[in-house]
């Protein structure tokens, strides 16, 4: 297992900086206070998209995590070594903040009634955080089994895994986002709590729906995927593709 550098710390900032500045930016202004709207499919394309391209051009220095939930659930998988993980949470949770600060620093007016896009549990929908939690957890299942399944497990890796992860994230965005807001990250979450001021009054649901939720739900996956391909994590048999896959894997 390759112990990472300091490229990978920055990467993984950089990474969740721009992941949490696009979304912080398309949620304050597709709004009803802003553009006098809330359209998910517009936010959830953002989300798709930005990721996207942080997979395709960051995952060769740092793995491509940006989410401290993906983060633990790899550090249990032990691809990635556990003090690492914790710089690589620490760096995430700075990202977040950094996005958010830019946000709030551009757009005010706009951002401030949806606290620079911050996710909160919907009260219209959902009966409490509990429930929020549930769908969090789900969310970040789905998208942490499209990280195992296309970039992770030698013999499913492909070509394609950018755009699977990042179209998994926009979808469950687009289903899940009107209830919870879509986070299945919790320094996505953390950043416009914290810029916005509402972290103290939200913290028990940060904690529970935010935090709690994707870690359990991208614990699962890893269980899962550990279940359906066995202790090897499905190895392909081939000498060559095995190669590649030990590089990956430490990549990770």
């Amino acid at each position: 297992m390759e112990q990472k550098s300091a490229r990978s710390f920055v990467a993984e900032l950089v990474g969740t900086f721009l992941l949490v500045l696009f979304i912080g930016l398309v949620v304050s202004l597709t709004s009803r206070e802003a553009l006098g709207f809330t359209d998910w499919t517009a936010i959830g394309l953002v989300h798709a998209f930005v990721l996207a391209m942080l997979v395709a051009a960051l995952a060769g220095v740092s793995g491509a995590h940006f989410n401290p939930a993906v983060t633990v659930a790899l550090a249990a998988m032990n691809k990635i070594r556990r003090g690492d993980a914790a710089v690589y949470i620490v760096m995430q949770l700075i990202g977040g903040w950094l996005g958010a600060l830019f946000v709030r620093a551009t757009i005010v007016d706009e951002g401030d009634p949806v606290n620079f896009g911050a996710a909160l549990v919907s009260k219209a929908f959902l009966a409490g955080n509990f429930n929020g939690m549930v769908l969090e957890g789900i969310g970040t299942f789905a998208l942490m089994l499209a990280i195992l399944g296309s970039f992770v497990i030698a013999k499913n890796k492909s070509d394609m895994a950018p755009l699977i992860i990042g179209g998994t994230l926009g979808a469950a965005v687009m289903c899940i986002g009107p209830l919870t807001g879509g986070a299945f990250n919790p320094a996505r979450a953390f950043g416009p709590l914290l810029v916005s001021g509402e972290l103290g009054d939200n913290f028990g649901q940060f904690l529970v729906t935010y935090t709690a939720g994707p870690i359990i739900g991208a614990l699962l996956a890893v269980f899962l995927v550990g279940y359906l391909y066995g202790e090897g994590g499905g190895k392909s048999s081939s000498a060559p593709r095995e190669d590649v896959a030990e590089v990956t894997a430490d990549e990770v």
